[in-house]
């Protein structure tokens, strides 16, 4: 027997009033997989991104994960909203999402942002936590700055210590909302340096990215976007090589 996708994504919409930010989008990842999303800005990547854990409400659509349907209701305003506040916390666990802006906590140092979740959330005991965070913060290069905080820290290893906070909680999916948008392009190459040894290790990951390059190595699925829709699948050989897409291919030729 088949075992069921790590996420599946199945007619997701999206509607601010009239404006349809998404159109009805698909999306199967299965254990290993990491897709990067693509398109113009307004597209609808980060939308679509952030619908996946409901930090924004979908207007249509379902979300399943591991086979699990997260069960969803719709409002007044025609938002579907989680049925059950549990199983929307246990599926949030279980899904990592690191943002553009970084948001750690500024008041905590380096290895209390990374072990505060894990220990509230997963009920994981203190030096269990601090020796996972010790020993991830040492993954992404950062084991001497344990006890600094996030306003010492440069963009390029802010970012690197929410990849560490996002594993902490050993998830099944990792979400990445343009990590490196925010940065100075000399650290860019450190945090994607970081992605790309995920994706080596086999994370299954989703990215939405500008990093035409980076997404072209490391992916083994691309989505392009245009006006909320899918208007290009497939994996990178084929979309970075030979668009079937008009709008694709002349997004890229001023992109590459």
């Amino acid at each position: 027997m088949t075992s069921p996708a790590a996420l599946e994504v199945v007619d997701i919409h999206k509607r601010y009033g009239e404006h349809e930010v998404l159109r009805g989008i698909d999306l199967t990842a299965h254990d290993g997989d990491v897709i990067s999303i693509i398109g113009s800005s307004g597209s609808g990547k980060s939308t679509l991104l952030r619908c996946l854990n409901l930090l924004e409400q979908p207007s249509r659509g379902e979300i399943r994960l591991r086979g699990e349907k997260l069960d969803l209701r719709e409002d007044r305003h025609g938002d579907l909203h989680a049925v059950d506040r549990k199983q929307l916390e246990r599926m949030r666990a279980r899904i990592g999402f690191v943002f553009q802006s970084f948001n750690l906590w500024p008041h905590l140092n380096i290895v209390d942002n990374v072990t505060l979740a894990p220990m509230r959330v997963l009920g994981l005991d203190r030096r269990s936590a601090v020796e996972q965070a010790e020993a991830l913060l040492a993954r992404v290069g950062l084991a001497d700055k344990r006890n600094a905080y996030p306003g010492n820290l440069s963009g390029g290893q802010q970012q690197r210590v929410a990849i560490a906070r996002t594993l902490a909680m050993s998830p099944e999916v990792i979400l990445f909302d343009e990590p490196t948008s925010a940065l100075d392009p000399e650290l860019v190459n450190e945090v994607l340096g970081v992605m790309r040894s995920l994706a080596d290790e086999g994370r299954t990951m989703l990215i939405v990215t500008h990093e035409m390059r980076f997404a072209r190595d490391v992916s083994s699925q691309v989505m392009f976007l245009h006006q909320g829709r899918v208007e290009e699948p497939g994996p990178p050989s084929e979309v970075f090589t030979s668009p079937r897409s008009e709008r694709c291919r002349e997004f890229l030729a001023s992109h590459l």
